[in-house]
């Protein structure tokens, strides 16, 4: 699978601290400048708290204006896909400002250190693009799908308003007798049925997409994909008959699965030279908690900044 080692937060960590930790370099660096902002997207699965959402907090943290629009959306795996697709929209509503999209998740928390199948997978990360209008043409094809009917495959049972937090929801059950321990407060995951439809619909999704922007695989750089883990990333780039080579597959390995934020740390990690050089075309593509699947095919290229950061938060 790659598993080596991942990187979680501490347990005084929270979403928003990663989020709020690599604006304020953005920010203290010159990259951007507060008054610039126009709106915040988080997509997340596990935010501080119900109420307020983690884009509120953010922009109290930061002390932004007023008007700056901010809205979370409830998305694990696919998050960074949706908050770019949401900013993008945003964008033409607010074309003298620019958007600050984040995917970010610290689901460490919420996997049971005794259930093998997750937690050795398992990743913290916030990933963070600043989204701004350019004057040249520059077409984005993007296609998303749900199947909602899928969605027990990976789940929180507990709670929610469905089932609330309670004493017996914490209990660590072997249910499946195979040596995992989970509480119905723990991510679940049906390896299998995940395996499964990551085999089948995204293969199909990728070449409807490609279609979509009149391209040919060939013509793609990189296929910079969400990282569940090594094994299942060569069997899809098997199944769609792409070279190793394009799909980076070493983010599991080195970092762990950090749900959303999956795409901007592969991106970070491997190519981030790349992107500030001249402009390629790229497919990204996501897949996971819904069930949802979305790919994005777009020229990336000549940007300000594109790093990685610790956090010591």
């Amino acid at each position: 699978m790659g598993f080596k080692k991942h990187s979680i937060v501490k347990e005084s960590t929270a979403t928003s601290d990663l989020c709020i930790f690599g604006l304020k370099y953005i920010l203290n660096n010159g990259l951007l400048k507060k008054e610039e902002i126009g709106a915040i997207v988080v997509a997340c699965s596990y935010p501080d708290h119900f109420i307020p959402p983690v884009s509120s907090i953010i922009h109290g943290k930061l002390g932004l204006s007023e008007d700056v629009y901010c809205a979370d959306i409830n998305q694990g795996c696919v998050g960074f896909l949706m908050a770019l697709t949401h900013g993008f929209m945003l964008l033409e509503h607010i074309k003298d400002k620019k958007v600050v999209a984040i995917a970010a998740d610290v689901l460490s928390k919420k996997v049971s250190k005794k259930d093998r199948n997750s937690y050795p997978l398992i990743g913290d990360a916030a990933g963070i693009v600043v989204l701004e209008n350019c004057a040249e043409h520059n077409d984005i094809y993007t296609i998303v799908r749900n199947n909602g009917s899928l969605g027990d495959a990976l789940t929180i049972p507990a709670g929610g308003s469905r089932m609330p937090n309670t004493e017996k929801t914490a209990e660590l059950v072997d249910k499946d007798n195979d040596g995992n321990w989970r509480a119905l407060d723990n991510l679940t995951m049906k390896g299998s049925d995940v395996f499964t439809f990551v085999q089948t619909k995204v293969p199909t999704l990728i070449e409807e997409c490609l279609s979509y922007a009149n391209l040919k695989k060939e013509d793609i750089s990189y296929y910079l994909f969400h990282q569940p883990n090594r094994f299942m990333l060569k069997k899809l780039a098997e199944k769609i008959g792409i070279p190793y080579e394009k799909v980076p597959m070493n983010i599991v390995e080195e970092f762990g699965n950090s749900s959303g934020a999956c795409i901007p740390v592969c991106a970070t990690y491997n190519i981030s030279d790349i992107l500030k050089g001249e402009k390629h075309k790229y497919c990204l593509s996501a897949f996971g908690s819904g069930l949802t699947w979305e790919a994005m095919i777009m020229d990336i290229g000549e940007l300000d900044f594109c790093e990685m950061l610790i956090s010591d938060c």
